[in-house]
């Protein structure tokens, strides 16, 4: 059996002013929020945003997966939970739903 390389186009990623969407893109709020999809650039006015929107919401608490890589994401997550007046408490989330790579919230 022969065995022919995939031909893959790859296309660069599209400019602020290239924009597809004339809209906002509205999501459904739910109690897990990935961040993987995120530009970093943008994950602090993402995961504030998320977070208000989930408490106003009733959630008593979301669970946020930045990913374990070096950290950094972690930190600007935590940094935005320490200063988000009706957070209560995170913590890592256990094995099983992402351990150090995910942070259990508590709202007030």
């Amino acid at each position: 059996m022969a065995h022919f390389p995939l031909e893959t186009v790859e296309y660069p990623p599209l400019g602020m002013e290239e924009d597809p969407f004339d809209d906002p893109v509205v999501l459904e709020i739910r109690d897990v929020f990935d961040l993987h999809t995120i530009p970093p650039a943008q994950v602090k006015a993402f995961v504030e945003e998320y977070l208000r929107e989930a408490h106003r919401l009733g959630f008593p608490g979301v669970r946020l997966v930045h990913g374990k890589g070096i950290g950094v994401q972690r930190a600007i997550v935590r940094s935005i939970l320490d200063r988000t007046e009706f957070v209560i408490a995170y913590r890592d989330a256990p094995p099983s739903a992402g351990g150090c790579g995910a942070t259990l919230v508590d709202f007030q």
